[in-house]
């Protein structure tokens, strides 16, 4: 995923289309792999696009498409793929008619939100009308999270879906500490999943959340029982002790 926008990166808004995407991807099973964040620099946002586009098989921006003078996310995508920007017709068209029938007037501005590369499709908004577009596996989309996940609804059926990522937590009383050497022991005994700790402290002693990740079930089940064991053995290690 590329996020672009200074607004990010100054803080003066909290991004929640990252989290949103990283959910809808792992219920369809699609690993997201990277996100990078990007201010409005046109040079910045086509080059990281193609480090992006050219190592992934599917790339989703967020922010840029409006019609203000910062909004430059199609320029940046056109030059990327070393396409001119133009007009795209259906977008004018849906654009001009959702305007008359608001009774506003269709400005130069308003029309900025028509651009894409040459030959992109484009991404339906059922919010707000002005469309997203996707050129080869880059998919442009809106910065506004209510738009952004409305067009993403509208892409998933489109999206090769993969074998959803199972996961399955474990409480864990001691700290990681106390634990940290034989769960390491345990990832690397068990490479079908992927095994996360995770601390917590409740004001007066620390605590551990152990999350096992895997599209094998089988392989969740082996690990598990392996952790459940290690935590009985750091158990009767603490009460002999």
């Amino acid at each position: 995923m590329l996020a672009i926008g200074d607004e990010l990166l100054s803080g003066r808004t909290k991004d929640k289309n990252i989290g949103h995407l990283a959910e809808v991807m792992t219920l369809a099973g699609i690993d997201l792999k990277e996100v990078r964040i990007v201010g409005d620099d046109p040079h910045m946002i086509a080059d990281t696009l193609n480090t992006l586009r050219r190592t992934y098989d599917l790339v989703f921006t967020s922010g840029g498409i409006g019609p203000t003078h910062d909004d430059i996310t199609a320029e940046a995508v056109a030059a990327a793929f070393g396409l001119p920007v133009v007009d795209h017709p259906e977008a004018v068209a849906r654009l001009e008619a959702h305007y008359r029938q608001r009774g506003m007037e269709f400005t130069t501005a308003r029309r900025r939100m028509a651009r894409t590369p040459e030959g992109a499709g484009l991404i339906d908004n059922p919010v707000s009308v002005a469309p997203g577009f996707r050129i080869d596996n880059v998919f442009v989309m809106a910065g506004v999270p209510a738009v952004f996940q409305a067009m993403l609804a509208g892409l998933s059926a489109a999206l090769p879906a993969g074998d959803p990522l199972v996961s399955r937590a474990i409480a864990c009383r001691f700290g990681e500490g106390d634990i940290g050497d034989a769960l390491a022991a345990i990832a690397r005994e068990h490479p079908k999943v992927v095994i996360g700790s995770y601390p917590k402290f409740d004001g007066s002693r620390y605590s551990t959340e152990i999350v096992i990740r895997s599209r094998d079930e089988a392989a969740i089940d082996a690990a598990a029982a392996a952790v459940e064991a290690m935590l009985q053995a750091v158990d009767q290690r603490r009460a002999s002790a």
